[in-house]
C-alpha cells in the first residue's frame, strides 16, 4: 500500500488536508510557517490550482514537486474557520456546525465535525441527545467528565464507559445509533482543551454504545499511534460481534466506519510516518486524509514534509514538539 503523510505546524492554527489516493508522490521538502493559517489540501487527478491567494500559499506552491501536478491544494487560514465564543465555551469549527455554515466545508469523506473547544471550569455541555453519528473527544489538556443521562451526579460509582472523568491522553467514544443522551462537564476549576470529532457511520439505527480508553503519551512520542479503527466484523456485524466490539487494529477503539484515527507528538528534529488506511480499511483508494495540529505551543512548532511514493516522512524543525492528529477516512 502506498504511504501517505500530511504534517504541518502553525501559530494558533490547525491544518486540514485532503488527499485522494493513489498518489505517485506527495510532498517534497515543504516547510510550513508560523502563521494564523488553516491549510486544506485537496488532491484530485486533474487539478493543481491553489484557490487562496496568500504569501504562505505561494511559497508552498513554488516549492511543490512536479509530482503534485495532478493535485489540488486548498490552504485555509485559521481565521476562516467558524468561531463561536460563548464565554464558557470558545470553539473553532472546521466544518459547518451550529450557527456556522460554509457549503465548501461540510465534511471530508466520513469526517463530519471537527471542533476545537475550550470549556471554562465549572461549566460544560448539559445532557443532550445524539443519534446516527460516531462521536469522540480527544483531550489535550484539562479535565472533562462524560456522564450517561441515566447516571446522577454523586452516585456514579467507579469509572467506566458510561461515566468517565477524562484527562490528557484519554479518548471517549459514543455511538449515537438509535439515540443516546449524555453530558460533558468540566467539573474542575481549570479550562479544558479538547477536540470534538464526529464521523458518519456506515449504517443508521445502530445500538448505542460507549467506549473510553487512555492512550500512552510515551507511545505517541515514538510514532503515530492508532486511536480508532473499524469494527472488525464490519457493517454486517451480529449482535454478539457488536457487543464484543473488536477493532480491526488491536488496542484501538472500534468505530462503525471505514475510518482510522492516529495521533503523534513529534519531537524537535524527529520524523514520523503515516500509512494511508493504516492497513485497517476496506477502501484503499480514493481516501481522504485530514490532519489537525491543535492550537498549542504558542506557534513554536514547525514541520518539514518529505514525501515519496513508498514512504512519507514528517520532521519537526521548530522550537517545540508538534502534536498531530490524523483522520483517515473513506
Amino acid at each position: 500500500m502506498k504511504l501517505f503523510f500530511i504534517l504541518t505546524a502553525i501559530f494558533i492554527a490547525s491544518i486540514s488536508l485532503i488527499f485522494r489516493t493513489p498518489l505517485q508522490e506527495l510532498f517534497n521538502n515543504i516547510t510550513t510557517y508560523k502563521s494564523t493559517a488553516t491549510n486544506t489540501v485537496n488532491t484530485s487527478k486533474t487539478s493543481s490550482s491553489i484557490e487562496t491567494p496568500m504569501t504562505a500559499v505561494n511559497t508552498i506552491k513554488n516549492t511543490m514537486s512536479k509530482a503534485l501536478s495532478h493535485a489540488k491544494i486548498v490552504p485555509r487560514r485559521s481565521t476562516e474557520r467558524g468561531h463561536a465564543d460563548h464565554g464558557w465555551l470558545n470553539s473553532y469549527h472546521t466544518f459547518s456546525f451550529a450557527g456556522y455554515y460554509d457549503p465548501k466545508f461540510q465534511n471530508f469523506g466520513s469526517l463530519r465535525v471537527l471542533n476545537e473547544d475550550r470549556v471554562a471550569g465549572g461549566s460544560g455541555f448539559p445532557t443532550h441527545p445524539h443519534r446516527d453519528a460516531e462521536i469522540f473527544s480527544y483531550i489535550l489538556n484539562g479535565e472533562l467528565t462524560h456522564r450517561d443521562s441515566m447516571i446522577k451526579k454523586g452516585s456514579e460509582g467507579t469509572q467506566g464507559d458510561d461515566f468517565f472523568r477524562m484527562k490528557r491522553n484519554d479518548v471517549q467514544f459514543t455511538t449515537g445509533g438509535r439515540g443516546i443522551a449524555h453530558s460533558e462537564q468540566n467539573e474542575s476549576d481549570e479550562e479544558v482543551h479538547f477536540l470534538q470529532i464526529w464521523a458518519l457511520p456506515w449504517s443508521r439505527g445502530l445500538t448505542p454504545r460507549y467506549h473510553t480508553k487512555t492512550f500512552s503519551e510515551e507511545a505517541k512520542r515514538s510514532s503515530f499511534l492508532p486511536i480508532l479503527s473499524p469494527l472488525k466484523a464490519g457493517p454486517g456485524a451480529s449482535e454478539a460481534e457488536e457487543k464484543a466490539a473488536e477493532p480491526t487494529l488491536e488496542n484501538t477503539i472500534p468505530i462503525h466506519a471505514d475510518f482510522v484515527m492516529g495521533a503523534g507528538i513529534i519531537g524537535v528534529d524527529k520524523r514520523f510516518k503515516w500509512t494511508v488506511g493504516a492497513d485497517a480499511v476496506k477502501k484503499t483508494t480514493g481516501r481522504n486524509i485530514y490532519v489537525h495540529v491543535p492550537m498549542t505551543k504558542n506557534g513554536n512548532a514547525k514541520i518539514r514534509l518529505d514525501g515519496r511514493e513508498d514512504a512519507v516522512l514528517g520532521r519537526s524543525i521548530g522550537e517545540a514538539e508538534a502534536e498531530v492528529v490524523v483522520l483517515d477516512s473513506d
